[in-house]
């Protein structure tokens, strides 16, 4: 058989152009058209060089490939757009409640208590909470004692040690974290509003916009409380 034209195959088989063909993108071929082709294909065959039932049944094979391929991509693409709707109707729930997510930096609310955790992942003899002011001076230091591994819950009322409230706005906290003579620093936490939330494209994170701390990805969020 003669090497075939992919532009002219319909001419070079004598067959019709089906009237939907010229609506197919990137000369896409149905399932119709395919099994036209094929059987004039088997037509027109050299009888002195056959198809074998191997390239027969190939042909077959790669269009049913194809095929489920266009049908599994249809289908994800539903999958994702329905994941997506579900995503934004989860977000929508998060505006106005309260996440924990790491960072050295608090916002303090004027009445309103900061709030956090300090996560060890060993137990502790003892453990001290701090709070510094924007110029790094010391203004807060709680003895929280010894702990276990985990996370262990610290509030601080906005008092420095001499009573006095101390106005609202940013504050760095830290944890002090003793294991006999040795002191590291514990990993950070912090209790934040959501202000409200950016749906990712692309099945990417969704973003919360936090107060005090501006934009985050939803995958830092340790706890909602």
């Amino acid at each position: 058989m003669s090497d075939i034209d992919s532009k002219n195959i319909y001419t070079q088989l004598g067959l019709n152009k089906p009237v939907n063909a010229d609506t197919k993108a990137n000369d896409e071929l149905g399932q119709t058209e395919f099994l036209e082709l094929m059987t004039a294909q088997l037509k027109y065959q050299d009888p002195l060089k056959p198809m074998e039932n191997g390239d027969f049944l190939g042909q077959m094979a790669q269009f049913g490939t194809v095929s489920g391929i266009n049908e599994l991509n249809t289908t994800f693409s539903s999958m994702s757009s329905s994941f997506q709707s579900n995503q934004a109707l989860q977000a929508s729930t998060l505006v106005g409640r309260k996440v924990m997510v790491p960072s050295q930096s608090a916002f303090l609310n004027d009445g309103e208590p900061l709030r956090g955790a300090v996560e060890l992942e060993q137990p502790a003899s003892r453990m001290v909470f701090t709070v510094k002011n924007g110029a790094g001076q010391l203004v807060h230091r709680q003895e929280l004692g010894i702990q276990q591994a985990g996370m262990v819950d610290f509030e601080w009322n906005g008092l420095d040690a001499d009573g006095n409230s101390l106005p609202g706005g940013q504050y760095q906290i830290g944890a002090e974290v003793y294991r006999g003579t040795e002191v590291t620093a514990g990993t950070m936490y912090t209790v934040v509003d959501v202000e409200s939330v950016t749906l990712g494209a692309g099945g990417q994170d969704l973003t919360l916009s936090v107060s005090g701390l501006g934009d985050i990805d939803m995958s830092q969020v340790r706890k909602i409380m």
